[in-house]
């Protein structure tokens, strides 16, 4: 096992991080930028050290100094969180060379995976249903026009190595075709410094069903149920829940089965999740995968009492899985609130700036993963997250009411946030029937969902 881990990243997740190593007896360290010299993973790491100034650029995404700062404090591995390096295959190479460990999928499968139309070909070719679409990827808008005709409109136009909603547009018909191709192509070359496009045939009203599975270097696979991310604004996830009342236990055995054979067709090692489509037929579709931990795994953990952190750094470390497939139980239900310094009625609008008081939640089945505290001055050049907010009940009824009342409780002042609009979305009635789908926002609450 490590003795030392080094944080590459910041927030909440690195705080998840920090505490996971804490209780393994793993020293961390934290990097950090001149912007977050007090944040609280700074504060909780063993040690910590400044890798340079704001810009994500010239800081969380500078590889040499990342990798410089490893080697001088002497750390064996290396933990991305997510965001920032956590997909990039060079980085992952990079650490390879220098024999720091990545904690994390090797740079092959990172660009096998990573890459959104080659894992498409790829589960295609090992008989996984995915949405129908483009083979191969595209560059220039009058062949992926052509392809969009074969498909059939209306289309998703998405970036090859695209995440977090950039890089997508949907396009219903050929006259609206070359602009938006364009300005997601734009939005591509711009974020991931990538111009390969690809199409999907767009599903109306899918409900986004993601599976987290867990993959050892011994060839141990196994999924631990299913998250239901489909309350969305602008492809960026809002609220999560385990598990999906969408889902029966026999759709629940078929589509983990397909995740395993998605991770074992590659190969794939340590924590990842597959994503799906769900449409109002039931048919599900193999949308991509991400070779990293994600925001909402709290809820996962909520439901099936394991420890993902933990998880990856074992496997990391060459341990086998904790568990097999038949001890994993899913037990009662969780929801997960991300709570960002933001004005929905603004569209949006990040709000940065000093946070005057905080006071969270407490009592059974209430979790808060979170960096910030009374006093702690939000930067402006980060993801606007401050807290995420996770319950857990004996049933989706009562982590409803859980959450109503832990949100309620919740205080944060001195800047604006999406607080209230999240305790809008849980006394919907549509939410609380479980009727809900991608479009669930910008069906009920169009004023946010532009």
């Amino acid at each position: 096992m490590f003795t030392k881990i080094l944080v590459a990243n910041r927030g909440e997740i690195a705080v998840r991080i920090i505490r996971a190593c804490r209780e393994m007896g793993i020293k961390t360290v934290a990097v950090y930028s001149e912007a977050d010299r007090d944040s609280l993973h700074t504060l909780l790491a063993d040690e910590a050290i400044c890798i340079g100034p704001a810009p994500s650029s010239e800081s969380y995404l500078n590889m040499e100094r990342i990798i410089s700062a490893t080697v001088a404090m002497k750390a064996e591995a290396i933990h991305p969180g997510f965001g920032f390096l956590s997909e990039n295959a060079r980085f992952a190479e990079l650490c390879e060379k220098c024999n720091i460990v990545f904690i994390g999928p090797s740079a092959e499968l990172i660009n096998k995976m990573g890459n959104k139309s080659e894992a498409r070909k790829t589960m295609m070719e090992a008989g996984v249903p995915v949405v129908p679409g483009s083979k191969e990827p595209v560059r220039k808008a009058e062949e992926a026009k052509a392809m969009a005709e074969q498909i059939g409109y209306p289309v998703m136009i998405k970036a090859s190595s695209g995440g977090g909603g950039k890089g997508m547009r949907i396009s219903y018909g050929p006259e609206d075709f070359d602009a938006n191709f364009q300005n997601a192509q734009m939005e591509s070359v711009k974020g991931f410094s990538d111009d390969t496009m690809y199409l999907e045939r767009y599903i109306e009203k899918p409900r986004h069903i993601e599976f987290q599975i867990l993959a050892d270097k011994q060839g141990h696979v196994v999924h631990l149920g299913e998250r239901d991310c489909s309350i969305q604004r602008r492809h960026q996830k809002v609220l999560e829940e385990s598990p999906s009342i969408a889902i029966s236990k026999e759709l629940r055995k078929k589509m983990g089965e397909t995740a395993i054979l998605a991770a074992r067709t590659v190969g794939y090692e340590n924590a990842g999740t597959i994503e799906f489509l769900l449409d109002k037929n039931k048919n599900f579709y193999f949308m991509e995968m991400n070779t990293r931990i994600q925001v909402e795994h709290p809820v996962t953990e909520m439901v099936t009492g394991m420890d993902l952190i933990r998880e990856q750094i074992r496997i990391a470390a060459g341990e086998p899985l904790s568990v097999t497939q038949d001890q994993i139980r899913i037990e009662g239900h969780a929801i997960e609130c991300r709570i960002n310094a933001e004005n929905p009625a603004r569209h949006f609008m990040p709000c940065p700036g000093l946070i005057t008081n905080v006071h969270t939640p407490g009592g059974n089945g209430v979790r808060v993963d979170s960096h910030i505290y009374s006093d702690y001055r939000v930067p402006p050049n980060y993801d606007s997250m401050l807290l995420k907010l996770i319950v857990h009940g004996k049933d989706r009824k009562s982590a409803v009411a859980k959450m109503r009342s832990a949100l309620g409780e919740l205080v944060i002042e001195g800047i604006e946030t999406n607080l209230d609009f999240q305790y809008e979305i849980l006394n919907h009635e549509a939410f609380q029937n479980g009727d809900t789908d991608t479009h669930f926002i910008p069906t009920y609450f169009p004023e946010y969902g532009k």
